[in-house]
């Protein structure tokens, strides 16, 4: 049974919190079983920000960290500020009293000692549920994707292609806007922002028995720091199949407006799908000899029709189940983003890093 009453609080007020709270606001259009959600609190560095966002959004309170954290009333901690202090935050909430659930934007931290002590705290609050913002994982191509996956028809992995290509990083105003992004990796880049969206999907459907075995990067400008991944290309080893393949980030890729892409291809058939056509899949089996289209529609059937079962989801549509899951439990899901999850993308994000790093040193 669902909490009747969740008490939210949010750290951070930028363009991810407003996702968030419309997301929030929307859940009651979508979902009967839903529990009351009373916006208690938000908090960021700047009180002009974050003032106009409590009002803007139906906040209760607008406050610093530490009033933040000593609220009682906020049961639910929604941790959306800038990437290197995910890990404080982290640390903060769990602190809190009555917390109940924490809610973590990718990536969960930023460095190999704060991914020890992230996993070391989740082991010590075993009752405090946390997940991560993947919600690619959520939409309706990969939800059928998976079940798909999971009947084992497609056979042993072969081997994989994920791409996320982007393109507004080539615009000198857009780099000036969104300059918090261009820190060096794994705090930020190209693969962190975007690539770990693909590296979560991948371990969803392969596993955590990844290894990165090289890795390379490319786009130079004078205003981003060499060390701020604008494009990279990482190659992996699934070690059990020992399937292999490549994850692919870009920041700079002209013409691709958004778009994550995943091919899997195995003994028996593969399975591809694309945020861009998020209401199908497509699946080819070697004994038809022919590609198929899944036709999935919201996907949502089990508990909403709203507004229509084939109306095209998107983006936001599927942040809004991630926080369905993540409020009322998710039981019906096959794949649920944890936090040893996060810690695994963020294992092989690190690992990236290093890979850089040894190529910049070798060809830069």
């Amino acid at each position: 049974m669902a909490q009747s009453i969740v008490r939210i609080g949010f750290i951070g007020a930028g363009g991810i919190a407003r996702s968030h709270a419309y997301s929030l606001n929307a859940l009651k259009y979508y979902y009967n079983d839903i529990p009351e959600i009373i916006p208690e609190a938000v908090c960021s560095l700047n009180k002009g920000s974050r003032d106009l966002f409590a009002q803007k959004y139906g906040f209760k309170k607008s406050c610093n960290l530490d009033d933040f954290i000593s609220n009682s009333n906020i049961d639910t901690v929604f941790i959306l500020g800038p990437n290197s202090v995910h890990f404080e935050h982290f640390k903060a909430a769990l602190g809190m009293k009555g917390i109940k659930r924490i809610y973590i934007e990718k990536p969960v931290c930023s460095t190999s000692p704060e991914e020890s002590a992230i996993k070391e705290l989740a082991k010590q609050n075993p009752s405090v549920k946390i997940q991560i913002g993947f919600q690619y994982l959520f939409s309706p191509a990969a939800r059928e994707a998976f079940a798909f996956w999971k009947t084992g028809k497609p056979g042993k992995p072969v081997h994989f292609n994920l791409n996320y290509y982007h393109g507004d990083y080539l615009k000198k105003e857009y780099r000036e806007k969104r300059a918090n992004r261009l820190t060096p990796s794994p705090d930020g880049g190209a693969m962190a922002d975007l690539g770990s969206h693909a590296i979560s999907l991948l371990i969803a459907f392969l596993g955590n028995d990844l290894s990165i075995t090289g890795a390379i990067q490319s786009g130079r400008f004078d205003d981003v720091s060499v060390g701020s991944d604008l494009f990279s290309q990482i190659s992996v080893v699934e070690k059990k199949s020992l399937s292999a393949g490549s994850i692919t980030a870009s920041r700079i890729s002209a013409g691709t407006g958004d778009e994550l892409s995943v091919e899997i291809y195995a003994e028996k058939g593969a399975i591809r799908f694309s945020s861009t056509t998020p209401d199908y899949f497509e699946f080819y089996s070697e004994e038809s000899g022919l590609w198929s289209k899944m036709i999935t529609g919201s996907n949502y059937k089990r508990v909403t029709s709203f507004p229509s079962e084939h109306v095209p989801p998107g983006w936001l549509r599927s942040m809004v189940h991630a926080q369905y899951v993540f409020l009322t439990g998710g039981k019906s899901e096959i794949f649920v983003p944890d936090i040893d999850h996060g810690l695994e993308v963020q294992r092989l994000l690190r690992e990236t890093a290093e890979y850089l790093e040894s190529y910049r040193k070798k060809f830069w």
